[in-house]
This record gives structure tokens, sequence and C-alpha cells, in this order.
């Protein structure tokens, strides 16, 4: 049950919403009760004993509340910062990944994108000394794995070109995010009626100058977050409440 100054704070954002479809970012707090820490810095041996619990988490709620008002086109567009594909396992279409996908790996080499699963196989094949090792999940997805495990781990190959150097397909901190995502986020928040952000503290650049746009073309700016974003000056609304609580909500309140 939401308390009365939430109930308020959410009819003003159906008010904003009812007009005209906006377009939503969202951030690692709406993967976070589907088991989904958002981090980017990975390194293979760990990650191979990490990848598991990315892989079998699944949408939840609120992920699934934001794919059916994009069915019924009371959103216009879903930009993430998120690198866990439940958008798209939702249901979601043309999904703008800012920051990637941990389900795909890159070449430095080449270029070729393969998927993890595969170079999961892989790397799997190639150190069978660590089926089995019980290495400590990190709270931020990762795995705490003894540096001795790590000494003796064969790091895999291209699949496509037999070169060493992949990468997840993620924007780690410190580099860009390609000039066609920025451009192709940037169009979405332009062609909406305002942004829903659910979900981010909007520390990333990438993120933060939507916001900033969306506020120079004199259109609303919203936020659904637990805590401080870098944007809270700017905005119309902020309601700090759990996204898996008070998305379903709004959806019925939307008429849908």
């Amino acid at each position: 049950m939401l308390d009365r100054q939430t109930r308020d704070q959410l009819d003003r954002l159906h008010q904003f919403m009812a007009d005209a479809p906006f377009a939503v970012l969202t951030g690692a707090g709406i993967s976070t009760p589907s088991g989904i820490p958002e981090s980017r810095r990975r390194y293979w041996a760990r990650a191979m004993l990490g990848w598991p619990r990315v892989r079998l988490a699944q949408p939840n709620v609120a992920h699934d509340t934001l794919a059916r008002l994009q069915g019924t086109r009371q959103i216009s567009g879903l930009i993430t910062q998120n690198v866990d594909t439940l958008h798209d396992q939702a249901g979601s279409r043309d999904v703008i990944e800012l920051h990637g996908s941990l389900h795909r790996v890159l070449c430095l080499d080449c270029g070729q994108r393969s998927e993890r699963d595969s170079i999961q196989y892989l790397m799997e094949t190639q150190n069978p000394y660590l089926a089995g090792v019980d290495a400590m999940q990190a709270p931020d997805g990762d795995t705490l794995l003894d540096p001795a495990f790590e000494e003796r781990f064969k790091v895999p190959r291209c699949p496509h070109c037999a070169g060493e150097r992949m990468k997840p397909d993620v924007v780690f901190f410190g580099e860009n995010v390609a000039q066609a995502t920025a451009a192709k986020a940037m169009a979405a928040v332009e062609q909406a009626a305002g942004l829903l952000v659910i979900g981010s503290s909007l520390m990333a650049y990438s993120a933060f100058r939507l916001c900033r746009a969306v506020v120079d073309q004199g259109k609303p700016l919203i936020a659904i977050n637990l805590g401080k974003t870098r944007a809270d000056e700017m905005l119309d609304l902020k309601i700090e409440e759990s996204c898996e609580r008070l998305l379903p909500v709004l959806a019925k309140l939307l008429g849908n």
C-alpha cells in the first residue's frame, strides 16, 4: 500500500504522462530486484564463475510493466544504462542499450561479436580446473577468486580470428558510448513528450546529458529513484519509491 504522499506524487506523474508518451531511461535500480547489481569491471577468470547468475536472472514486474506500456504506446521509447538484457527478455522492443550488453563479447582485433554463452563454453572447456571451485559472489555480481586460480586461467580466443583481445561488449568507465547509440538515444528523447528516469542516480554523463537535453527543450523530467540523483535540481518531480511497487500502479492509472 502506497502512502498518501506517494499516491499524490503518482497522480502528478499520471497527469504528466496522460496526454503524450514519455521516453523512459532505466538504470541499475530496476534490475536489482532481479538479482543483478550492475558492474562493468570483469576479468575473465572471475566472470566465468559469475556469469551463471547473470544468465539466469529473470525480468521482474518493473521490466514487464514497461514492456506492456510500450506495447500500448504509452511510452515512446526505452533507453537503458543496464547491460543485462532484461528489458528485451520482458518483451520490450528496440531497446537502446547505452552501455552495451554482457550477453555479447567484442573482439578488439577483428571487431566481430560473439554470444557470451559460446565464450563461456570455451572458457569452461579450456579451464576445467575451475569446475566446482567455490568462489564467493561479490556485491557487484562478480566473484572473489583466489589469485592462485587466476594465474592458471587460459583466456579464450576469438572464434572469428583467434585473437586474444576480447572484452564484454559493454562501455567501461572512462570509455565513450558509441556515437550511433548516443545519437539514437538523443533522438528518442527529442521525439518524446518528456523523460521518465527509473532507478538511476544519473552519475554517468551519457545518461545525465539526456536529462539536460529534456530540460533545455522545456519538457518535463521526472525520476523514480531511491536516493540522490545528479539531476535532482532539474527534476519536475521525484518519487522515492521502489519502481517494482510503483510502476504497476502507474500502469493501472494509465488504463493498462
